[in-house]
């Protein structure tokens, strides 16, 4: 089995490839990727665990697809979500949503 790490690797590196606007960073003693300045897409305790609309978040969180992400002092995030894509393709197809959705953001 893939582990989130290696579909993460592999998706991150499509994206950065593609994307002269994206960048590799630091946040939470993760490595993630960032538009703008600003963060969308990481792994953290084994999760992809990316930025998207509260909505959903909430829509995700309660179809049992993720669970809102808590970085460690027992307040969950109202717009990140951690999740456990079964393959490449679902992991590209959620950091790409988290992209244009804090790309948007960083636009404004």
């Amino acid at each position: 089995m893939t582990t989130v790490e290696a579909l993460f690797e592999e998706a991150a590196g499509r994206l950065l490839a593609a994307d002269p606007a994206l960048e590799q960073g630091r946040m939470m003693s993760a490595t993630g990727i960032k538009i703008g300045g600003r963060f969308f897409a990481m792994v953290v305790r084994g999760e992809l665990v990316v930025k998207l609309p509260a909505a959903r978040v909430d829509e995700l969180e309660a179809s049992g697809t993720g669970r809102r992400f808590d970085p460690g002092h027992g307040r969950p995030m109202k717009e990140w979500i951690g999740l456990q894509p079964p393959d490449e393709a679902a992991c590209m197809a959620y950091m790409a949503e988290a992209r244009g959705f804090v790309g948007a953001l960083a636009a404004r």
